[in-house]
């Protein structure tokens, strides 16, 4: 359990840093693409990309952006927080359904989704499987 949590911290942390990273963390390409996109495009038509491009320092950078208007900055700081969250409780399983697919063979106790059973572990959510070995049948 304490696995899924640290796996939810670093997706919403990752997607605070840029959108789409914690859902490429957690293997939800669609979401990764679409996030990542919506932010990119939004920065290309928000910002000005000249002076930001001849910024030559971090402070140069943090000087544009604070002069650029309150509904910018809210925009932009708006999807970093609700791509964080969509990652981190994605992460978590919320809406239920979202980390669990439906399978045939065995399922992860820990992420619900399908096992891999040539692994010691569940190539999802890194969480140790003990398989337990078949008894042999008794002959007598």
């Amino acid at each position: 359990m304490v696995t899924i949590w640290i796996r939810a911290i670093v997706a919403a942390g990752l997607s605070l840093l840029f959108p789409g990273a914690g859902h490429v963390l957690l293997r939800d390409w669609i979401r990764a693409l679409l996030f990542a996109g919506l932010f990119t495009t939004a920065v290309a038509l928000l910002l000005p990309v000249d002076p930001l491009a001849a910024a030559g320092s971090i402070s140069e950078v943090e000087a544009i952006l604070l002069a650029e208007p309150r509904t910018t900055q809210f925009v932009l700081g708006f999807m970093l927080v609700f791509a964080a969250a969509d990652a981190g409780f994605r992460a978590l399983g919320f809406p239920p359904g979202s980390r669990s697919a439906t399978t045939d063979g065995p399922a992860c106790p820990s992420c619900g989704r399908e096992l891999d059973t040539d692994l010691e572990f569940c190539h999802w959510c890194t969480t140790r499987i003990e398989w337990e070995e078949p008894e042999p049948a008794n002959t007598d």
